[in-house]
């Protein structure tokens, strides 16, 4: 407790310092995860993207957040273990931020599109197992975490190869591609719009004071869908189909029609991914703030300050703004070729999969997601449309980032205790 007492003050300087960095990191790196598809299809530019990213990934981070941040920091390891010995909780998850945020930095600057999610489990499960003692994790947790990396690429693939499917059966293969996108895209914006509005009533207003039931949050959530339907009507009404520019590519004006549904869908995704990844960069920092201003007692449950999601936002936007581009490219262009059609139905699998992982409060990688649904895209037009050796170098860098947030955390945590002990 007297390590609490004299150095508090230091450990919340520290910790807000490493928080930010990992948000920087979560920003630079799965930028792509929101973005990647969007600039890949040509929908957007990267400057709009990093633009429509900057708001959107802020206000995921911040109205949606605080399910994903209570795993992060209390699922994984019990905290009432460390009750005796509170100073070895703040130097392992100081530990797990800064290694998760170093190695961030150097897969952005690689261009490596690594799992951020990943990284702080690896270094947090790391700190605690070597540095603690094996039984101060949960296993169980651990075990639910590691199995949802595998079952959220599957599930968003599935869904993904399932709304491209239905994009060839309404639009695509029909006699009138053009009539027929105008005739239902507004449909599927309706249902991006529908599915923002649930996932942000239902779980992202709780730690602002407001509380909703289910049917009440559907029924503004409707509401939402039919905006964003008449919004997209509107903006589509001004899209005229030109015989000229379907030349060489009969599908031209369909893919302009898509152009404007990719708008609503990157919104869509950048709000889940903001919603779920803030929590890597804010769960370690909320679990020292709040050992440090209580003097020393871990409680089992404690509040969500919302300046620490407002940090890790802001963290976010910096990252994203400023190193972004780096691996936007890798999802965008290099896994398979994007259209907008594509790409919509890429964005809308992963963000539903998210959407769905960060209402549970389940840490799934949206990096895992998102490839998993550009896969099932590409799945969709047959094998050999896929970049095969470019999934494979991103698997490695799946497999690598593990181990090496792992050895950083472990490295970094006796570091802080010969310091402070």
């Amino acid at each position: 407790m007297s390590i609490i007492a004299e150095y508090g003050q230091w450990f919340i300087i520290l910790v807000c310092i490493f928080g930010f960095l990992m948000a920087w990191g979560v920003g630079a790196n799965d930028v792509a995860n929101a973005m990647g598809t969007s600039v890949g299809s040509k929908a957007l530019t990267i400057r709009q993207a990093i633009l429509i990213a900057m708001v959107f990934e802020f206000a995921g981070a911040y109205l949606a957040g605080g399910a994903v941040t209570e795993t992060i920091r209390k699922g994984i390891i019990d905290p009432g273990l460390f009750a005796s010995s509170p100073e070895l909780l703040v130097y392992g998850m100081m530990s797990a931020l800064l290694a998760a945020g170093i190695w961030l930095v150097i897969a952005s600057i690689m261009g490596w599109p690594v799992s951020t999610t990943h990284s702080i489990v690896g270094a947090i499960v790391g700190f605690a197992a070597v540095g603690v003692g094996s039984e101060y994790v949960n296993w169980s947790k651990v075990g639910s975490i590691v199995s949802s990396w595998v079952v959220s690429p599957v599930l968003a693939g599935v869904i993904s190869f399932l709304i491209f499917k239905s994009v060839h059966k309404l639009v695509l293969n029909t006699k009138d591609p053009f009539a027929s996108a105008k005739r239902w895209v507004p449909m599927y914006m309706f249902f991006v719009g529908l599915l923002i509005g649930m996932v942000t009533l239902l779980k992202g207003l709780k730690h602002v004071g407001v509380s909703l039931s289910f049917w009440e949050s559907f029924g503004i959530s409707l509401i939402l869908g039919v905006v964003v339907m008449l919004l997209g009507t509107a903006l589509l009404s001004r899209i005229k189909l030109d015989p000229e520019e379907n030349r060489d590519f009969r599908f031209t004006s369909v893919e302009r029609v898509f152009s404007v549904l990719m708008i609503f869908t990157a919104c869509a995704m950048a709000f889940a991914h903001g919603s779920n990844d803030v929590a890597n960069a804010v769960g370690p920092l909320a679990a020292v703030y709040n050992i440090v201003s209580s003097g020393g007692l871990v409680a089992s449950k404690s509040a969500m300050p919302a300046w620490i999601l407002l940090l890790g936002g802001g963290g976010i936007v910096l990252g994203l703004a400023t190193y972004g581009y780096k691996v936007m490219g890798t999802i965008g262009r290099k896994i398979t070729e994007l259209t907008p059609s594509r790409g919509f139905a890429a964005e809308l699998g992963a963000a539903a999969t998210v959407v769905l992982a960060s209402g549970t409060g389940l840490p799934i990688s949206t990096t895992h997601t998102l490839v998993g649904a550009v896969l099932g895209v590409g799945m969709a037009r047959g094998i050999s449309a896929l970049n095969l050796q470019v999934i494979g170098t991103i698997i490695a860098s799946w497999v690598i980032t593990l181990p090496a947030g792992a050895i950083l955390s472990i490295l970094f945590f006796f570091m802080f205790k010969g310091m402070f002990s």
